[in-house]
């Protein structure tokens, strides 16, 4: 858990929104439990939005659950403490795309974004909150992304397209973060 520690340690939110999510993570994290575990009604997850840095473009996966287009990511697995290497795991995952690493640094993630997001019940899983630490990830390759299941196509887009058919704020804020790394390292 170490790695998640320092990461939230180090990261400035952009906002008073962001301020209230990271102060939450913060105290789960002092809270001494298993902040990745399903049980408790606010854990952590890890997720990236991928990107191209040679066209610019962005992916998406389409979450048939959520009906809408997300960023790669998801809960992290037994044992897992890493949200780069939880994140890291989703997008080879979820997307087949084998030499993801970390952008615009591949030697050292940082966090774009943090934010927590109620989940609906499903079935005999209750609501409960993700918060969720967000990265961007980038791939020499996009031409290799492949989807997980049929029911989760993937689409590159622009930044602006992208922004377009993100339907929650807090994922537009992501890809406009990202955007902006794309644009300050081209």
């Amino acid at each position: 858990m170490a790695v998640l520690h320092e990461l939230i340690a180090a990261y400035r939110p952009a906002d008073a929104d962001e301020e209230r999510d990271v102060a939450r993570v913060r105290a789960l994290l002092g809270g001494g439990g298993d902040v990745w575990s399903r049980a408790t009604p606010l854990h952590v997850t890890a997720s990236a939005l991928i990107v191209d840095p040679a066209s610019g473009r962005v992916l998406l996966r389409w979450h048939a659950r959520q009906e809408a287009w997300l960023q790669v990511g998801g809960h992290g697995d037994p044992g897992e403490t890493d949200p780069v290497a939880v994140a890291l795991r989703e997008g080879e995952e979820e997307t087949g795309l084998a030499d993801l690493v970390p952008y615009p640094d591949p030697a050292r993630a940082e966090i774009v974004h943090v934010v927590v997001v109620p989940v609906n019940a499903k079935g005999d899983e209750p609501a409960h909150e993700h918060a969720d630490v967000r990265f961007v990830l980038a791939t020499g390759r996009p031409e290799a992304a492949r989807p997980e299941k049929p029911d989760a196509p993937l689409r590159w887009v622009t930044v602006a397209e992208a922004l377009g058919l993100a339907t929650e704020p807090n994922l537009r804020e992501t890809i406009a973060r990202a955007g902006r790394l794309l644009t300050s390292a081209a």
